[in-house]
C-alpha cells in the first residue's frame, strides 16, 4: 500500500553529524508495533494480491510450471521476454543444420501454399506447422486451422515436436474468427477444446519448450470471458499464476479494472458467481489500485455491490469479515466471523475485536490460536505503514507481535520478548527496545543463555559484502554492550560476536577495572582517560545502545522519531519505571561520547592541576564532541585551573598525549609553586625577615660557642 504520506519518509530522518542532527533522506526503516501500540492492534494490514488469488486457482497435475527461461519475472506485465527470439530459437531444437535453413527460410513466405512446396523435403509436422503458421500470420485464419489439424492428426509418433504448438495455434486461430463473420459461439468453443488440448499434450509428455501448457491457460481464460463465463476466466487465470505466469497475475488485475468499470446493474449480476466474488474481496483486502492513500473511485461500489451479493454467505466468509473490517463494518466483520471456520485470519479478526471490545483475556485466547493456524511460511510480502516504513508482513510473526503487546501491559516481559524475537528481522526494533530497556539484565542473560547460542561468525569476506548479521550475533552483541555499560567487564567479553569486538571490550574493562583497583592517583588517572578514549573511538561498538538513543543498529549513522512512553491503556506503570530504569545516562544521542567526557574529567581529578597532563587530558576530551556546553566547560576548567600551555590555541583539537610519567612531579612543585606565588607580594619583607632570622639564628649559635668554651 501507497500512503500520501510518503514525504515524511524524506523529512523525518535524522542523519548523523559530529553535533547535532540534520533531516534527511535515509534507507527503508521496518515498521515498529510498540511505537503506536493501539493502532498496531487496532489495524488489519492489507492482504497481499498474489497470496489471495493463488486461493482461488488449483494446480492441475503433471503440468510443469514456466521457467524463468520463457518469462522474465522482472517484468510486472507478465509479457513473455523477447517472444519472437524464443520463438526462433525454440523452432530450430531438434533440427538438422539443413532443416533449420529451410524453416527460417520458409518463415519468411507469406504464401502457404509456397510453403507447401518448397518445404517438401522437411518432416510433414513441420511444413504442415510452418505452413499453418504463414496462414495464420497472412489472416487467413480458416487456412491456418486446416494446416493444424491436419498436423494433429498425424500419428503421435509423427507429430512428436510440434503437437502442442499446433494444438495453441489452433485455438488461437479459431479465437480470431469468433471476431469473424460466422457463428462466434462455436469458435470459442472450438477455441476452448484446443487450448485444453494444448496443456493434456504437453502433460503428455509432447515437445513444449515454449511453455505453452500453462499459456493456453490464459488463452482458453480470455475464450471463455469473452463467452461470458467470468467465473471459470477467473479460476483460470488463477491456476496460471499458480504455476508460475506472471501473465495470470497480470490478467486478474486488468479483470479487477474491468469489473469496476461495469455498471452496477450487471455488476450485481456478476457477482454472484463465487469466483467473482472472490476476486473482487481478493482486490478489496489487498487494497490493489490504491495510490498514496487514496482510495479509486470504484472502490466504494464494489464494496456496497459485494456486501449486498454475499449477505448470508458461508463461502470465503474470513476473507469477507476482513473486507468489512477494514472498512469498519464491525458488525458485518463479526455476523462475517460466525460462519468463518478456525482460519488463522479468523482468528485474527476475532483478537482485534475482542480488544476493541475491552475483552482482553478473549483477545490473547485468540491470538494464540491465531498462531497456531497461521502456517509459519505464510507470507504477505512487503508492505507500506501510513508512515512510509516497511513491513515484511508474515501473519503468523505479526500476530505473535500483536499478542506481545498484550503480553508487555500484563507484565509478562520475556514472553513479549520472546513473540517479539521469534520474528527474528522483522520486529527486531521491537524486540531491541523491550531486550534493553523493559527485561532486567538478568532476565535477558538468563534467556540469551538458555536460548541463544552464538552463530558462526561472519567472514571478513561476508562483512566486505555486508552480509547481514544474525539476528542472534545482534542479540548477543546487545547483550554484551548492556553488561559493559552497567559494569560486567569480564562477563561482557564472551557475548560479541568477533575477534574485533571482544578485543575492544575486553580493553574498555581492563582499564575500567585498572581505574576502581589503581591507589596512586596517576595511575588511576591514566587508566581512567584509556578507558575515555576507547568509549570515544568504539562507544558506538561497543558501548551503544541498539535502539534509542544511540541506534547502534544502523551504526549511529541515523536516528528515528520516537514519542515519550506513558502510563496508558496498553502501557503499564511497571513498564514506565523499568524503561526508566534502563535510559542511557545521560539519555542524549552519542550518550558514550558524554560517558567519554565523564571519565575524562574524572581522570583530570586525579592529576595536579598544574601538570601538562591535566591540560592534554581536557584538550582531548573538550574534542568529543558530547556537547557544546561540555567543551565549553572543559575550556572554562582548563583556563581556570590548568597551566599555560602553547597548543591550547587550538584547544580540543591539537592535543598531545597525556604525559602521565611526569605529572607525579608536579605533586611537589605544585605545593612549592604555590606557596611561592602567595609570597611574592611580600619578597622583600620576608627576604628581610629570613635575614634577620639567620642573624639572630648564628648569634645564638655563637654565643653558646663561647659559653662552652669559658666551662
Amino acid at each position: 500500500m501507497l500512503t500520501r504520506n510518503w514525504p515524511r519518509h524524506l523529512l523525518c530522518l535524522s542523519l548523523s553529524l559530529p553535533l547535532g542532527s540534520a533531516l534527511a533522506c535515509g534507507p527503508d526503516f521496518p515498521m515498529r508495533l510498540l511505537d503506536d501500540r493501539g493502532q498496531s492492534l487496532a489495524e488489519l494490514p492489507e492482504g497481499n494480491f498474489r497470496f489471495e488469488i493463488s486461493r482461488l486457482g488449483k494446480a492441475i497435475p503433471g503440468l510443469k510450471n514456466v521457467t524463468a527461461v520463457t518469462y522474465n519475472p522482472d517484468d510486472i506485465y507478465g509479457e513473455p521476454k523477447e517472444p519472437a527470439e524464443l520463438r526462433e530459437k525454440a523452432e530450430q531444437q531438434g533440427l538438422s543444420a539443413e532443416q533449420q535453413a529451410l524453416v527460417k527460410q520458409l518463415r519468411s513466405l507469406t504464401d502457404a501454399r509456397q510453403v507447401e512446396e518448397q518445404g517438401a523435403s522437411l518432416p510433414a509436422e513441420l511444413r504442415l506447422y510452418v505452413a499453418g503458421a504463414v496462414a495464420f500470420g497472412a489472416g487467413d485464419h480458416q487456412l491456418a486451422v486446416e494446416y493444424f489439424r491436419q498436423l494433429l492428426a498425424l500419428p503421435a509418433d509423427q507429430r512428436a515436436l510440434r503437437s502442442t504448438w499446433a494444438a495453441y495455434s489452433l485455438g488461437r486461430a479459431f479465437f480470431a474468427m469468433s471476431s469473424e463473420a460466422g457463428d462466434a459461439l462455436e469458435a470459442l468453443e472450438n477455441a476452448i477444446e484446443a487450448f485444453r488440448q494444448t496443456r493434456q499434450l504437453s502433460i503428455d509428455g509432447f515437445s513444449d519448450p515454449l511453455e505453452l501448457g500453462v499459456a493456453s491457460l490464459g488463452e482458453e481464460a480470455r475464450a471463455l470471458r469473452t463467452a461470458g463465463s467470468w467465473d471459470k476466466a477467473i479460476e483460470l487465470y488463477a491456476t496460471q499464476n499458480l504455476h508460475g505466469s506472471n501473465v495470470g497475475y497480470t490478467s486478474l488485475k486488468l479483470l479487477m479494472n474491468d469489473l469496476a468499470e461495469e455498471p452496477e446493474d450487471r455488476l450485481e449480476k456478476l457477482l454472484r458467481g463465487k469466483a467473482v466474488q472472490q476476486l473482487v474481496t481478493a482486490s478489496l483486502i489487498s487494497r490493489i489500485g490504491w495510490s498514496f492513500g487514496d482510495e479509486p473511485p470504484n472502490e466504494k461500489k464494489l464494496i456496497k455491490a459485494l456486501q449486498e451479493s454475499t449477505r448470508g454467505s458461508l463461502d470465503n466468509a474470513d476473507r469477507l469479515a476482513a473486507m468489512n473490517y477494514q472498512q469498519g463494518d464491525y458488525a458485518s466483520a463479526k455476523a462475517f466471523l460466525e460462519h468463518a471456520g478456525d482460519s488463522g485470519l479468523a482468528w485474527w479478526l476475532r483478537a482485534k475485536l475482542a480488544v476493541r471490545d475491552g475483552d482482553k483475556n478473549a483477545a490473547v485466547a485468540a491470538y494464540a490460536k491465531a498462531a497456531q493456524a497461521f502456517p509459519q511460511d505464510e507470507s504477505w510480502g512487503e508492505r507500506r505503514t501510513a508512515d512510509w516504513n516497511l513491513e515484511s508482513l508474515q501473519p503468523k510473526c505479526r500476530v505473535e507481535g500483536e499478542s506481545a503487546i498484550l503480553a508487555l501491559q500484563r507484565g509478562e516481559y520475556l514472553q513479549a520478548f520472546d513473540q517479539l524475537y521469534r520474528s527474528q528481522s522483522i520486529y527486531w526494533f521491537d524486540a531491541a527496545t523491550v531486550a534493553e530497556r523493559v527485561l532486567t539484565l538478568d532476565e535477558l542473560k538468563q534467556y540469551v543463555d538458555a536460548k541463544v547460542p552464538a552463530p558462526p561468525a561472519l567472514s571478513q569476506k561476508d562483512r566486505d559484502n555486508y552480509v547481514p548479521l544474525p539476528v542472534a550475533a545482534s542479540l548477543r552483541n546487545l547483550l554484551g554492550r548492556r553488561m559493559l555499560r552497567e559494569g560486567h567487564y569480564e562477563e561482557a567479553v564472551g557475548y560479541f560476536d568477533n575477534p574485533d569486538l571482544q578485543h575492544k571490550a575486553r580493553l574498555y574493562g581492563q582499564q575500567r577495572i585498572k581505574a576502581d583497583s589503581a591507589w596512586w592517583p596517576t595511575k588511576r588517572a591514566s587508566a581512567l582517560f584509556n578507558a575515555a578514549w576507547t568509549a570515544r573511538e568504539w562507544g558506538m561498538d561497543i558501548l551503544g545502545y541498539e535502539m534509542a538513543p544511540d541506534y547502534a543498529t544502523f551504526g549511529g549513522n541515523y536516528s528515528l522519531e520516537s514519542t515519550e512512553l506513558k502510563v496508558g491503556p496498553l502501557v503499564s506503570e511497571a513498564e514506565v519505571q523499568r524503561q526508566k530504569a534502563s535510559e542511557a545516562q545521560p539519555d542524549e544521542r552519542y550518550h558514550y561520547r558524554f560517558v567519554a567526557t565523564a571519565l575524562a574529567s574524572r581522570a583530570a581529578d586525579n592529576l595536579p592541576h598544574t601538570s601538562q597532563a591535566f591540560a592534554a587530558v581536557l584538550c582531548s576530551a573538550a574534542g568529543w564532541n558530547s556537547s557544546l556546553e561540555e567543551q565549553s566547560a572543559l575550556y572554562k576548567r582548563y583556563v581556570d585551573e590548568g597551566p599555560y600551555v602553547p597548543w591550547a590555541v587550538d584547544f580540543g583539537h591539537q592535543c598531545p598525549y597525556p604525559d602521565f610519567e611526569n605529572a607525579d612531579k608536579r605533586y611537589v612543585t605544585q605545593v612549592t609553586d604555590s606557596v611561592r606565588s602567595t609570597l611574592r607580594p611580600y619578597k622583600w619583607p620576608v627576604i628581610g625577615a629570613i635575614v634577620a632570622f639567620t642573624a639572630v639564628a648564628l648569634l645564638l649559635v655563637t654565643r653558646r660557642q663561647r659559653k662552652a668554651r669559658k666551662t
